[in-house]
């Protein structure tokens, strides 16, 4: 989220590098597995390689197979309504 190293991270939170690397890898392993990921994770239907690809004979053996995005492009994601309570940060 935060977009910075584990040592920085570390330090903003008072933690050692080694706890914030076993959280961080708790969370990704949490998010990329099942039931979340199956639940929620959606890839986007039909052909998602742009036209400017595809017609591309330099870029397309390359990128044939693409299904998202290509140029790190943030992709907005969030939970169904009614679960979004449930991922607020409560005090």
């Amino acid at each position: 989220v935060t977009g910075l190293p584990f040592r920085h991270v570390g330090e903003r939170f008072q933690q050692s590098n080694d706890t914030i690397s076993c959280y961080f890898h708790m969370i990704f392993t949490m998010l990329a597995t099942q039931p979340f990921y199956t639940d929620y994770v959606r890839f986007p239907a039909g052909n998602t390689v742009p036209s400017k690809i595809q017609n591309n004979p330099k870029f397309w053996p390359y990128f044939c197979n693409a299904i998202g995005a290509i140029n790190g492009s943030h992709i907005h994601a969030s939970p169904p309504a009614y679960v979004r309570s449930n991922y607020r940060n409560h005090k």
